[in-house]
């Protein structure tokens, strides 16, 4: 089995350079936390021991070296990793508390589960059938919640599962992990990741692949590791490996009862169309057995405004406190390949689209329009129209969402605004339907989009691309 992070998700590669003083034992960070032991050390982060001096709870904190992060181009993986743990706040989860960033580190505040992982407990022995399965029932519950809030987490994994004083289960490590919109347009995840004994034959096609079946399929290795004390698909061979994960070659010890022996064998299933769902494992006869479904706080149902963010927002963690620049707050995307003839048939006396492609009834509603307005002052119009209409906003590399929050007839309009810089003066920005009904979405650009940005459009009001 792999082997190689500590309890919070981290490579265990030490690194060289000396701590900084708030890292050293005693000291209390941002007036709020005492510092302890250090529980783990990564490449890029820190994991140590804390106590919350107010209510005196354990925390475990991690501190992420923000130079080293920009340096290497994991911006985004930490953006991410921060919004996704904000969305999946659910008993079986580890919880993040706060986040919190000074000139130099990133501080994530997390519940402190001192059972450490699960993979130790499986290096004792194989457990019996019964631990196994009620292991399993609390992975299932807590992968169902994630999908269900969008969430895919890609590296599930013994190692990434923890356990609390109570021998419950706490899933962990959220960095390889991705959110619905992350999918291209085929609705398909396309990055290759996790651990190569754990990942689905799909993942390793490189084709592209369901997030949520592939994850289904990672439980099932769990399930078989936990009970058998080895893995399934395993040679010293990766490329054979590869092989036996691709057909399914796996055969199950004499000690799992025919009820589990079926049951894997449906979880895997090289064929993701075929693969029993999460909704059909939970309804298996196997996994009923003394289930006891998890009963969901109110603030567990959706993202917790409890979570405190010294930074304002999930951007905003890249500025130094003295406001010194390190990446920009506005997402905008560079263009160095657009020609005059781009720009001019950008207008809508110009647009050509419908010359070339044959299926533009079905394409996603669009537009496009050219300003001289500063980015900040565009985006500062979307998040006030998004305050105003209560749309949720998300930000990453070049794009804004506005997320609705009612369903419609097509589940909840989701349009996104992309950023162009075409020159340092001149910015193009595309609004698309990305999700939800088309005539909502036409009904909100004509009622509440376009008045909300009268005026930021490039010329006067008879040359102004329309929406």
């Amino acid at each position: 089995m792999h082997k190689g992070k500590n309890v919070y998700g981290h490579d265990t590669t030490s690194t060289s350079g000396s701590s900084c003083n708030v890292e050293k034992k005693g000291t209390v960070l941002m007036h709020r936390y005492e510092m302890g032991r250090m529980l783990g050390q990564g490449t890029f982060a820190k994991v140590y021991h804390g106590r919350d001096i107010v209510s005196g709870q354990s925390v475990a904190i991690k501190i992420i070296d923000k130079e080293k992060v920009l340096r290497v181009g994991l911006v985004e993986q930490i953006k991410r990793e921060i919004s996704v743990m904000r969305l999946v706040r659910h008993p079986n989860v580890v919880r993040l508390h706060e986040v919190m960033a000074s000139k130099t580190k990133i501080y994530f505040v997390m519940e402190y589960v001192k059972g450490g992982e699960l993979f130790n407990k499986i290096l004792k022995g194989k457990l019996k059938e019964d631990e196994g399965r009620r292991y399993f029932q609390q992975l299932i519950g807590a992968i169902d919640f994630c999908h269900s809030r969008g969430v895919y987490h890609r590296d599930l994994k013994p190692e990434n599962l923890l356990l609390d004083e109570n021998g419950n289960l706490k899933v962990s490590d959220f960095g390889l992990s991705a959110l619905v919109e992350c999918r291209r347009k085929d609705g398909l995840l396309h990055t290759t990741c996790g651990t190569p004994a754990y990942v689905a034959p799909e993942v390793i096609s490189k084709k592209g692949y369901d997030g949520a079946k592939s994850d289904i399929w990672s439980c099932g290795v769990v399930l078989f590791v936990l009970i058998a004390g080895y893995l399934p698909f395993h040679d010293s061979n990766l490329m054979e490996m590869y092989r036996k994960i691709s057909k399914a070659d796996f055969k199950c010890p004499f000690w799992f009862s025919p009820d589990l022996r079926r049951l894997l064998c449906r979880i895997l299933d090289p064929s993701p169309s075929t693969r029993i769902t999460i909704t059909k494992i939970m309804d298996n006869s196997w996994f009923k057995k003394g289930y006891k479904q998890v009963e969901l706080l109110p603030k567990d149902t959706t993202e917790d405004p409890g979570i405190r963010t010294s930074i304002g927002d999930v951007d905003s963690i890249f500025f130094s406190s003295d406001n010194k620049k390190v990446e920009s707050p506005t997402p905008i995307k560079q263009t160095s390949t657009m020609n005059a003839f781009d720009i001019i048939s950008l207008l809508p006396g110009f647009d050509l689209s419908g010359l070339f492609e044959m299926d533009a009834v079905e394409k996603k509603a669009e537009s496009r329009f050219m300003t001289q307005k500063p980015a900040s002052a565009i985006v500062s119009k979307l998040e006030e129209l998004a305050q105003n209409e209560s749309f949720r906003v998300k930000k990453r590399d070049g794009l804004v969402t506005l997320e609705g929050n009612r369903e419609g007839k097509k589940g909840r309009l989701s349009i996104d605004a992309e950023i162009f810089e075409v020159t340092p003066c001149l910015y193009m920005v595309e609004v698309k339907q990305s999700a939800g009904d088309a005539l909502e979405y036409q009904r909100f650009c004509s009622q509440d989009l376009k008045p909300s940005l009268a005026g930021t459009w490039q010329g006067d009001h008879q040359q102004r691309p329309s929406l």
